[in-house]
Order: C-alpha cells, then sequence, then structure tokens
C-alpha cells in the first residue's frame, strides 16, 4: 500500500521559492499519474498539477509558468517547484495520484505565503 508523505514547505515572502517533495512509501513506477493538490483553508483540495509516468504535464491556470511539476521514478518521489509565490498560493499541499485515492493521502505540507 503505497502512502506519501509531503515535505518541503514553510514561510516565504511574496515572489519567493519553494521545492516540495513527495516521497511514496512503495514504488510510483507503476503509476500512470502523480498530481500535486492544495487546500486552503475554508475551501476544498484542489489539483494543481499533474504529471504522467513518462512526464507529460499539466497545470492549473493559476499556476502555469510559476510552478513546475517532475517526478523521479527511481526515487518515488515527485516535486513541485514553485516560484513567484503569492499570498494566494498558500495552502497545504498533498500529492496523490490522479484521479486521488482516499487512503493515499499523507500530512501534507503547509505552504504559507507573506506579502
Amino acid at each position: 500500500q503505497v502512502q506519501m508523505g509531503e515535505s518541503g514547505g514553510g514561510l516565504v515572502q511574496a515572489g519567493g521559492s519553494l521545492r516540495l517533495s513527495c516521497a511514496a512509501s512503495g514504488s510510483i513506477f507503476s503509476i500512470n499519474v502523480m498530481g500535486w493538490y492544495r487546500q486552503a483553508p475554508g475551501k476544498q483540495r484542489d489539483l494543481v498539477a499533474h504529471i504522467t509516468r513518462g512526464g507529460v504535464t499539466n497545470y492549473v491556470d493559476s499556476v502555469k509558468g510559476r510552478f513546475t511539476i517532475s517526478r523521479d521514478n527511481a526515487k518515488n518521489t515527485v516535486y513541485l517547484q514553485m516560484n513567484s509565490l503569492k499570498p494566494e498560493d498558500t495552502a497545504r499541499y498533498y500529492c496523490n495520484t490522479f484521479p486521488p485515492i482516499g487512503r493515499r493521502w499523507g500530512q501534507g505540507t503547509q505552504v504559507t505565503v507573506s506579502s
């Protein structure tokens, strides 16, 4: 049973950068699509970006050009490079398959962007 462990969050000023990591407890090679999601206080958890096993990526409009998702199947890790961060990016970030599987949600990692 693959579980996700997110890390790399923190407090950053607007315009700054963070790199999130998602280490899976098992192999992700067989998982076709992996995604990063985020949930702001009082809001639903939404998809931010996803990546196929072959490296094809897709982003929501609000992060296009600023965020980059990548994966290292050999290390069972998915990354999210976040540049030019904005206060509205403040949320708890999670990784999971796409579409998500409930039992695979991890604890997430908090990203806070100050203005």
